[in-house]
């Protein structure tokens, strides 16, 4: 699995860019990091890094009356979240750009909250706080959810899943000083419960998966890829008190 087929991503993106959300999250969940944001400005600036089609986007603009900036480098996503936008009435406030969480070209010091749902290991989660802490106003806050191991000797088909996909992930307590060496103090953190995993993202991609098997009834190759993807919820339905989900909220100093 170390070198993936240009037909395998077509499949994948036939999966993943028709689900509601790419990764474990919810709306209960957004609610609850955004509560801990205590003295967000009454119209805050957010920056969404690495927003996929959207969903905690748009959860966003309904939890705060912000304006928000929403990055990720697939443009298909963002077209998507475009869309989204304007079915919504929500074009004065909230902008999806393409755009590079390593390079996200937006002015320093200028957000009260930057926000990204299992995005930041993409580019190593201590260059992501560092981007972030330069974004932020002092005082602003940071609100990430990340991959995070919860026990010793996972079964090998969960250790050759995250080596490949998140090889650098470590432990609650990794994170958590990778959050102080940025200079950032920690507000709080919470686990996703299982129902951040299944009701928006596992359900939906293992009913999108059973819908393309039909599409693809007699292409041997698409058939192939999707058992290949279907690993990903059975894995969790099996062994998800291996590893989980833990929502962060920093704030970066005053001083």
């Amino acid at each position: 699995m170390n070198e993936l087929s240009p037909r395998f991503w077509e499949i994948f993106f036939e999966v993943f860019e028709n689900l509601p959300r790419q990764g474990p999250g919810n709306r209960a969940c957004a609610a609850r990091a955004v509560g801990l944001c205590g003295d967000l400005p009454e119209f805050p600036a957010i920056l969404d890094m690495g927003c996929g089609v959207g969903a905690q986007t748009l959860q966003l603009a309904e939890l705060t009356a912000g304006s928000i900036v929403a990055i990720d480098t697939h443009s298909p996503s963002i077209e998507r979240l475009r869309a989204a936008i304007a079915e919504r009435g929500l074009s004065q406030r909230v902008c999806a750009v393409d755009g590079d969480m390593a390079d996200p070209e937006q002015p320093l010091e200028h957000f009260d909250l930057i926000w990204s749902e299992g995005a930041l290991y993409n580019i190593g989660l201590r260059k992501a706080l560092d981007i972030c802490y330069g974004l932020l106003r002092p005082g602003g806050y940071l609100s990430f959810s990340d991959a995070v191991w919860r026990k010793e000797n996972p079964p090998p088909i969960v250790r050759a899943s995250f080596d490949f996909d998140y090889p650098a992930m470590g432990w609650l307590e990794d994170d958590l000083a990778v959050i102080q060496d940025c200079g950032f103090d920690l507000v709080g953190h919470f686990t996703l419960p299982d129902e951040a995993w299944w009701d928006d993202f596992y359900t939906p991609m293992e009913a999108r998966m059973t819908e393309l098997r039909g599409t693809y009834v007699e292409d041997v190759e698409a058939l192939a890829i999707l058992d290949q993807l279907a690993e990903e919820p059975e894995m969790h339905r099996r062994y998800s008190d291996f590893y989980a989900y833990e929502f962060f909220v920093a704030q970066r100093p005053f001083a």
